[in-house]
């Protein structure tokens, strides 16, 4: 008799697949691979350290939270060694096409012999207005995981091979990607190309999420900084970060705003958004990695939609 292993993107979802009585046990992939450094060799202690080392540092995640949430929900996915069919629950944005490579990379290694499926719910997932999965009613979650997608083993070395070059020093590899044929993964090439707007533009040093929440600041006019955290919330595509994220990078712009009640720009903030300066040299910093590569060692043409380097 086959038996059933499903990995949610959160709490929130696993919550929900609990009532549903599926067959099978549900581990929580409780990770943020889009953001901080990272490495191939998903699961190892090394890989673990370096993820620990980002989070403590930029979001003060003690050791404790991170075993207690992370590394035991992992050592639980460890123990499921006899399913022989994995259900995957990740979501269409960057966030979730990243820690989904990651999850596929193990199971590749570790668990070659299990047939994988992937739950992306594309006819019922409004993406326009933060819905995702863990919005779905009962009969909808159903349906979804009725018409979920069986990879093949091609798509699984594909999903391999891209988490590779998403851990690699150079993200000019992934450019190419664009021209490949995206398998069974139909939302991971937009991921790729938001991933890349995440590098420095040559425009003015800032990135596409950095210059979204400065243009969202004049555009909404926001009274506050939390009705200026809903207009980016509510505005920023596909990348599916959360309000944590978004408060850090605010924090980093901070100097750019001359107010946050009401929210302003200041004068070097209007001056920085409209490309009449750079804001490089200020914002860059030296250990400030996306996947394997360093932040600030390449810079991103946004008039030949090209990734340069330093």
């Amino acid at each position: 008799m086959s038996s059933q292993l499903h990995i949610t993107n959160g709490d929130v979802l696993t919550e929900k697949l609990r009532t549903l009585n599926l067959q099978g046990d549900i581990i929580t992939w409780r990770e943020m691979l889009c953001e901080g450094k990272t490495e191939t060799n998903v699961g190892s202690e090394s890989f673990w350290k370096t993820r620990f080392e980002f989070l403590n540092k930029n979001y003060k995640i003690s050791k404790s939270w991170f075993i207690d949430k992370t590394l035991k929900e992992y050592r639980t996915l460890c123990s499921h060694k006899q399913e022989d069919h994995i259900v995957l629950w990740f979501e269409n944005d960057l966030f979730d096409q990243i820690n989904m490579l990651a999850v596929i990379s193990w199971l590749k290694s570790h668990r070659p012999y299990a047939q994988i499926s992937l739950v992306s719910g594309d006819e019922e997932v409004k993406t326009d207005n933060l819905l995702g999965l863990g919005s779905l009613n009962d009969d909808q979650l159903r349906k979804v995981f009725n018409n979920r997608t069986l990879l093949t083993q091609d798509d699984v070395e594909y999903a391999d091979y891209v988490w590779q070059l998403y851990c690699s020093d150079n993200p000019i590899r992934l450019e190419n990607l664009k021209d490949f044929d995206s398998f069974q993964f139909a939302h991971l090439s937009g991921a790729i190309e938001a991933h890349l707007l995440r590098f420095p533009t040559i425009k003015n040093g800032l990135n596409a999420v950095e210059n979204n929440i400065l243009k969202l600041a004049v555009d909404t006019k926001p009274k506050t900084k939390l009705a200026l955290m809903n207009a980016v919330l509510n505005n920023q595509g596909v990348y599916g970060f959360g309000d944590t994220q978004y408060e850090r990078v605010i924090t980093k712009l901070k100097p750019l705003f001359s107010n946050f009640n009401p929210v302003r720009l200041s004068k070097k903030g209007k001056e920085i958004l409209e490309g009449k300066t750079s804001y490089y040299s200020c914002i860059q910093e030296n250990d400030a990695y996306l996947g394997g590569a360093l932040k600030y060692n390449f810079l991103y043409n946004s008039e030949t939609n090209r990734i340069l380097k330093l």
